[in-house]
């Protein structure tokens, strides 16, 4: 009997040692899992940060390539103008050469005509006048009328030489802007080459980030945020603005301008206010336009903001007092800086599809005390979804 009880304790004992053994064995097996999940965690968290890096990275990265496609096709808008004005001051040029050529042209058969009828005349008879006493009158009346020829033709040499100088002056003055021409021609052929350049950096650049922000629930965080940052961006300017006054225009205030505002650019409305933006709202309009349509000021204020902004790409905004303010986003270039006076009608910037977009558009939007409003009920009538 002992010794069966024996055996009993001794099966217990080894029951309990197999048990605890067992259960330390599922603890390191617990604690591996815990140990690899936490490492999964780590590698998780920075991967998020990674990607995080990457994304403003490359934000930062279009701003710059954006803001540079901005200056080139400002540059390049500027040089088309220059060439216009020399194209012009050539035509000009030209056609007072054409008149100048034809002037000397004619002094010439002028003065030909004279030196022939003096030579007709001959110096033999002027002396005859001279030396002839039975008619003194007649004597007085030729010789006035030589010395008149003499003058006359004295008169048509400078002229020829005056126009002569001047075919030579013009001439010049060609060359000269046929040379500045060149230049500017020469000048727009290599910056729309590197306007080229940017403009495929800049798609590789955007597709990068579209790939970055694929799924929807990212594209509206990322939205989220643009529209955050905007609306910091506007509460700093109402905050730090100066008190400017607005009378000295000839414009209405703007709270007066209900209903009258111009469209900034002509073209087809694509969002209305309101309408829906990847689980969000527009709080403006997206008007469709072609790339480098010019954007006009719809009234009198004066720039507080010209810069590239995430989300928006190159915006400006204008203020017009009592704590309206309105906003043009997505653009190509900015023509104003911050501090700049416009009049209504001035233009201000030109469409583009800057802030990553693949489309060229004008996003515009009204503000009052920071709060978004409808520029449809600020503006003139929209006419089947035109505006303009």
């Amino acid at each position: 009997m002992a010794k069966k009880r024996r055996l009993i304790r001794a099966s217990v004992l080894v029951a309990a040692c197999f048990s605890i053994l067992e259960g330390r064995a599922l603890a390191e097996n617990e604690q591996a899992r815990l140990e690899q999940l936490k490492r999964q965690i780590k590698q998780v968290d920075e991967d998020v940060h990674r990607l995080q890096q990457e994304k403003r990275r490359l934000s930062e990265q279009l701003k710059g390539i954006e803001t540079q496609y901005g200056q080139v096709s400002k540059s390049i808008k500027r040089l088309q103008a220059d060439a216009a004005r020399l194209r012009h001051a050539l035509t000009t040029i030209s056609e007072k050469i054409a008149k100048t050529r034809e002037a000397i042209a004619n002094h010439k058969n002028e003065l030909e005509s004279q030196v022939r009828s003096a030579h007709a005349m001959g110096e033999r008879e002027r002396l005859k006048v001279i030396f002839n006493q039975q008619d003194p009158a007649l004597s007085s009346r030729m010789l006035v009328y030589y010395d008149y020829l003499n003058k006359a033709r004295l008169k048509k040499i400078r002229l020829v030489e005056n126009k002569v100088r001047a075919l030579q002056q013009l001439e010049q003055e060609k060359q000269k802007e046929t040379g500045l021409l060149t230049v500017a021609l020469q000048q727009r052929q290599r910056e729309q080459i590197e306007l080229q350049k940017v403009r495929k950096e800049r798609e590789s650049l955007v597709q990068q980030l579209d790939g970055l922000y694929s799924s929807k629930k990212s594209q509206l965080a990322r939205l989220q945020e643009d529209e955050r940052k905007l609306r910091q961006l506007i509460a700093e300017l109402q905050k730090n603005r100066d008190d400017f006054p607005f009378q000295e225009g000839p414009d209405k205030p703007f709270a007066q301008l209900k209903g009258q505002l111009p469209w900034p650019v002509h073209g087809r409305l694509l969002k209305k206010f309101g309408s829906p933006r990847s689980e969000s709202r527009w709080d403006g309009v997206l008007i469709n336009a072609k790339e480098g349509t010019e954007i006009h000021a719809v009234t009198r204020g004066r720039v507080v903001y010209a810069d590239w902004l995430r989300g928006y790409g190159l915006l400006t905004i204008i203020d017009h007092g009592k704590g309206y303010m309105t906003l043009y986003a997505f653009n190509q270039s900015l023509y104003k800086t911050e501090g700049d006076w416009v009049e209504a009608g001035e233009v201000i910037a030109s469409v583009g599809n800057s802030g990553g977009r693949s489309q060229a558009s004008l996003y515009f939007g009204i503000r009052k005390k920071g709060k978004p409003e409808n520029p449809l009920k600020w503006c003139r009538k929209v006419r089947n979804g035109r505006v303009g």
